[in-house]
């Protein structure tokens, strides 16, 4: 027994002792078994702190540190049982950098997770009907932070293994420069529609106005905006286009102000007139959907006595405000017929003087002549 013992103890494989080996792979076995215990209480513990909080950082938390790759436990577990062989200095090297490698890798797969749950959270509370552009900013954006992601893992990699990488980062930089120089236009676009989808001036269905044109929303994509204008024919504006005008957004008016004129004959007598303004007041205010704001004899026009009226419509419907502005006018000419008062038709007054007149006239300017 004894000689076995010695046997085995004198044994080698790999250059290596077979106890040493033994003793290797024990202790590779027992950390890929406390790694594995130690995650998953770690994750039911975060699980249980998550259901008792109202915020979505530790449903976070959760999801990342159960998207682990088994892969990276049993590489930790064997780069461990790697740490207790008696190793040249080259190797244990070569350990730490497959050490660094597999945090590196873990790490960034980590922080892929995380972004695919940030994106995913954002589309579900922004998105809704016809918002295309949500869920394709989201995946612009979600390609943008995993590109920046693994490039710089590469890189860190890269210099741990000894890679000079100025020259290559330069190089990218440059590149980059150029590309983006290229595509400035569609970058521009893209952009623009990502500022949309997160800033959200308007959504689809929205009616809007852009410069002199209007129109309802009916597509936001990445690179242009769709309008259905108000006589029928599609309008396709860019992004980056749309973004530098005033927008103008119908759709989130609370309440309509509306601001009018009409005229009275000069033939009115002051009286009657006085009692205009009274008498529209009484109109607008019987109406529930309707504030007035007020009521004034404005001018002395060229034909007409001014009046101006301004009221607000309490609902931004437009046609709730055409029906309650025709019916107001109607009112108005039934309370005017019974006042005694005529609205005022542009006219002119043409006065012909006598002969002796035109004579006296004709000789002030032959004189002048």
């Amino acid at each position: 027994m004894r000689e076995t013992i010695a046997a085995l103890s004198d044994a080698t494989l790999l250059g290596l002792p077979a106890a040493d080996l033994a003793l290797a792979v024990a202790a590779a076995l027992a950390a890929y078994l406390a790694m594995r215990l130690v995650l998953r209480y770690v994750i039911e513990r975060m699980r249980k702190i998550a259901q008792h909080t109202s915020n979505r950082v530790d449903d976070m938390v959760v999801d990342v540190l159960g998207s682990t790759n088994r892969v990276f436990l049993l590489l930790a577990a064997l780069l461990v049982g790697v740490g207790m062989l008696d190793l040249s200095e080259r190797w244990n090297q070569r350990v730490g950098q497959l050490w660094f490698i597999a945090l590196a890798l873990q790490t960034g797969l980590w922080f892929t997770k995380a972004v695919s749950l940030g994106l995913r959270r954002y589309e579900s509370r922004h998105s809704s009907a016809g918002m295309t552009q949500v869920s394709a900013s989201a995946v612009l954006l979600s390609w943008s932070l995993r590109t920046l992601l693994w490039a710089v893992v590469l890189l860190a990699v890269l210099s741990n293994l000894g890679v000079n990488i100025t020259a290559f980062v330069a190089s990218l930089g440059v590149g980059g420069v150029a590309i983006a120089l290229a595509v400035q236009n569609i970058l521009g676009d893209l952009f623009a529609s990502l500022s949309i989808a997160v800033d959200k001036p308007f959504e689809v269905g929205d009616a809007i106005g852009i410069g002199d044109m209007s129109g309802t929303v009916e597509h936001i994509g990445l690179k242009t905006t769709r309008l259905r204008s108000l006589t029928g024919e599609q309008i396709v504006i860019s992004n980056t286009d749309l973004l530098k005008q005033v927008v103008k957004n119908y759709r989130r008016m609370n309440e309509r102000r509306i601001a009018f004129k009409f005229g009275m004959s000069y033939r009115s007598a002051p009286e009657k007139l006085e009692a205009i303004p009274g008498i529209v007041k009484r109109l607008i205010e019987s109406r529930p959907a309707l504030r007035l704001d007020r009521v004034h004899f404005q001018a002395f026009g060229q034909s007409s006595l001014d009046f101006e009226v301004v009221y607000f419509v309490t609902s931004p419907d437009y046609g709730l405000y055409m029906d309650e502005q025709q019916r107001l006018n109607l009112q108005m000419m039934r309370e005017f017929n019974a006042l005694g008062v005529e609205l005022a038709i542009p006219t002119q007054a043409l006065y012909v003087a006598p002969s002796e007149g035109r004579r006296a006239v004709a000789k002030e300017l032959a004189t002048q002549d």
